[in-house]
């Protein structure tokens, strides 16, 4: 097929790799306007099968941090971590944190390694019914393609949904209206074990800390009141939310802030569809979830994936595209189920609970119970189990059975 990936970010280049590979005639049109910061730092280990199969998992490796899992500090004084090796043998026990240019950088490459073609450009895409096409001048950055429009367009043009947005198609915004901020750090402590990622609740919102190789990551993520009550920049809101959070404030040392503050907003949406008659939405083009368990890039490169292995299937374009709009679909459903789990705090009581249990009665093996959950959990956050509906059952069943009687008071709810 020819192929037109609109976008060069990580679900663009990859769909791009890996529909190169295998011999198509792809070609990648990108505005090449992107800030020195990006999120999506923090990988989970659902990426890493990816990450193999286009052959750069090692110098990932080389560009970032080796994540082991996840720390959690609610305004409690509750320290709850997972750890990725309570995952199935069979699954990558780990991830990476990464600078976000560099890896990008490293997909981009590998898209060209295999034989994409990439224009820096600015796009005006046009429309007959659910058909776009591109326009002329474009076409003829392709010279294989003799004029003649793709057979498919890749929309990976991130939450500006270009695509989506030239057809009139809406998206299902989520509950939550918050506003990020964030940049890198000196003089942040880093967590326990190397590589630790942490997220703390604030009493409104949540911070995380992301541990690079030359820096921390630190940001927010707050009702856009709450943001306000901090200060009037984005410098000051970041500042103020390490001050005001004692656990937080006991994590620095000299802190200095060593880069811009970016700021990002409008989280949880889902484009209402994810194809047409020509083209095809990756990553957050398609939708983007929410920051909190850092999916983001999992469902880019993912989503990527799956298109692929769809598109490899036999039948016809459509019913192929189909196939991957229900997958991923579904995959952002089980995401935003999981998430909205840790932003109500009724993970935070299912432990609570159990422990309470294990004291009640120090007889019974419910530390058995409790390190199963512990991998049910981690299974659905690494990104492999998200969208099994066993353990979707599993644990929703668990959580209602258990704290049903104490979640009136949501004591480690986020804000």
């Amino acid at each position: 097929m020819k192929v037109a990936v609109i976008g060069f970010g990580p679900s663009g280049s990859t769909a791009a790799a890996l529909l190169s590979k295998q011999g198509h005639d792809v070609a990648a049109f990108d505005e090449a306007e992107r800030p020195n910061l990006l999120v999506g730092e923090s990988l989970v280990p659902g990426v890493i099968p990816t990450l193999r199969a286009l052959g750069i998992e090692h110098e990932v490796a080389q560009i970032g941090v080796r994540k082991p899992g996840v720390t959690f500090y609610t305004h409690q004084n509750l320290k709850l971590a997972f750890r990725f090796q309570s995952l199935p043998s069979k699954y990558p026990q780990y991830a990476y944190n990464v600078p976000r240019p560099a890896f990008d950088e490293l997909l981009q490459q590998r898209a060209v390694h295999h034989g994409a073609g990439y224009y820096s450009t600015r796009l005006n895409l046009k429309a007959d019914a659910d058909y776009v096409r591109l326009p002329e001048e474009v076409l003829a950055m392709r010279p294989s393609w003799k004029g003649c429009q793709p057979d498919l367009i890749i929309d990976a043009t991130g939450r500006r949904r270009l695509i989506a947005r030239t057809l009139g198609i809406d998206a299902k915004i989520g509950p939550r209206k918050d506003v990020s901020h964030f940049a890198h750090f000196e003089g942040l402590d880093q967590e326990s074990p190397d590589g630790q990622v942490a997220i703390h609740y604030l009493k409104a919102g949540w911070a995380w800390r992301i541990p690079l190789k030359t820096a921390t990551s630190f940001g927010v993520v707050l009702p856009q009141q709450a943001a306000a009550q901090l200060g009037d920049s984005p410098e000051t809101r970041l500042e103020q939310a390490i001050e005001r959070d004692p656990i937080l404030k006991s994590k620095t040392k000299n802190l200095r802030r060593i880069s811009s503050v970016q700021t990002y907003g409008n989280y949880q949406l889902i484009s209402q569809r994810g194809f047409g008659a020509n083209w095809v939405s990756v990553g957050d083009a398609f939708g983007f979830v929410d920051p909190m368990l850092s999916p983001g890039m999992s469902v880019a490169l993912q989503s990527a994936a799956t298109l692929v292995e769809e598109l490899n299937l036999s039948g016809h374009l459509s019913t192929a595209l189909r196939r991957y709009e229900n997958k991923t679909f579904t995959l952002l459903t089980a995401w935003m189920q999981l998430i909205d789990y840790f932003y109500s705090g009724q993970i935070f009581e299912l432990h609570q609970v159990g422990k309470a249990m294990q004291a009640k009665h120090p007889k019974l093996p419910l530390h058995i119970l409790e390190n199963f959950m512990s991998g049910n959990i981690a299974s659905m956050a690494s990104g492999f189990c998200t969208s099994s509906v066993l353990r979707q059952k599993i644990l929703s069943s668990t959580i209602r059975f258990l704290t049903e009687s104490e979640t009136s008071s949501k004591p480690y709810a986020v804000a």
